[in-house]
């Protein structure tokens, strides 16, 4: 039985920059480090491998995403661009207290709505997906009343 989810992976190329976006929408850095040799491929299965990694924490200490920057062995697909009824593992969904500020804070970041506009849904919340660096994909959620 599981206990909790502990974190979400991303691989990303630009390691710097989406950091800043995630610690711009409210996440803490909680530190990187360098995973290399084969002890961490027996765990991926990709052999003998370097990646660096930064974990970020989410302000209620939650959750946690894991970025990796492999540097060996070399990325082998690229769903970035992928639109959001492609299969696997779509986007991480975030609760913001004010929607409009936090899309004003991340457009300095590279982030983009995926549709032309925020929507609501009833009375309950605001919703939107938008695109950050690397196109990752985000969605955020500001409740209502």
């Amino acid at each position: 039985m599981a206990l909790k989810m502990d974190n979400v992976g991303i691989v990303v190329e630009d390691l710097d920059a989406v950091i800043g976006f995630f610690v711009e929408l409210g996440l803490e850095l909680e530190g990187r480090a360098m995973v290399e040799g084969e002890w961490a491929g027996s765990v991926t299965g990709l052999g003998d491998q370097s990646v660096e990694i930064a974990m970020l924490r989410t302000p209620d200490g939650n959750s946690r995403i894991e970025l990796s920057r492999f540097l060996a062995p070399a990325v082998v697909a690229d769903h970035r661009n992928a639109p959001v009824n492609a299969l696997g593992y779509l986007r991480v969904m975030f609760a913001v207290d004010d929607l409009d500020d936090t899309l004003a804070r991340l457009a300095p970041h590279g982030a983009q709505l995926v549709s032309s506009e925020v929507v609501q849904f009833e009375d309950a919340y605001r919703l939107c997906y938008l695109r950050g660096p690397e196109g990752i994909l985000v969605g955020l959620a500001e409740a209502l009343g």
